[in-house]
């Protein structure tokens, strides 16, 4: 089965517009985050843009890039137009790699790729644990979502909410506490069928679009990984320059 990367490059932000062609280190974001997925071991790399602006900065790094309808309601439902007009879908395992995270370790592709094969789920995804006393402020904060698995590794429910609860406040987190991270491997086939069942309620409620899967009935594996050292993604301008800051400091060496 083919392997294939896809990165849905959306101009519009709610919070940071164009946030995709921000500079980092003299290089738009989105070829930051190209490079990443390049690194891995996929077979392809597409980007799935909205807007010409975009289109014509990726094509001028030698990406492929595929022109999606800007109104289309997900990076998901980019991700499937995107496969569905190059025809090259088929029985394609899919990475959905987020435009906004420049500093995605490659390994991290490959991992979520292992775990769709290997599991035999329709969907896969990653997580890394908590483990520490400072973990506390990310299992209570509604920025950070959690999930709790079953004994075979597969997702019984990703929440902003703090999961598994601590009853007794000075706990130290649980054992099973792991931090969510948002990369997701589909079989091309569930694809189609995830875009097509639409919103679900606790979708809405969450605001977390993995539980219209789970709302379905639909196994989600979820892999672990060791928590990166990274500031991980990019929703305000904030972010963009921690993410600036830390790819300063890695290319001095400090």
């Amino acid at each position: 089965m083919k392997r294939i990367a896809v990165i849905p490059a959306r101009w519009a932000s709610s919070r940071l517009p164009g946030k995709v062609l921000a500079d980092i280190a003299g290089a738009p974001m989105i070829r930051r985050v190209w490079e990443c997925a390049r690194g891995s071991g996929v077979d392809r790399v597409l980007i799935a843009a909205d807007d010409a602006r975009v289109r014509d900065v990726c094509l001028g790094f030698g990406a492929e890039v595929v022109m999606t309808d800007a109104d289309l309601p997900s990076g998901t439902d980019r991700i499937a137009q995107a496969l569905d007009r190059t025809g090259c879908g088929a029985d394609a395992l899919v990475v959905n790699v987020q435009g906004d995270e420049p500093l995605l370790p490659p390994g991290h592709i490959d991992a979520v790729m292992r775990v769709l094969i290997e599991s035999g789920a329709p969907m896969a995804t990653l997580a890394e644990p908590l483990r520490d006393q400072a973990a506390l402020g990310a299992l209570a904060s509604a920025d950070v979502v959690k999930v709790v698995c079953d004994r075979a590794g597969r997702a019984l429910y990703f929440s902003r909410a703090a999961i598994p609860h601590a009853r007794d406040a000075d706990a130290a987190p649980p054992a099973e506490a792991l931090r969510h991270i948002g990369l997701y491997a589909y079989r091309f086939e569930y694809l189609r069928r995830f875009v097509a069942l639409g919103e679900a309620e606790l979708e809405r409620t969450e605001r977390l679009e993995q539980l219209r899967a789970l709302a379905a009935g639909d196994a989600i594996a979820v892999g672990l990984v060791e928590p990166a050292d990274t500031p991980g993604g990019v929703d305000t301008a904030e972010d963009l320059e921690r993410v600036r800051a830390h790819w300063a400091s890695a290319s001095r060496g400090d």
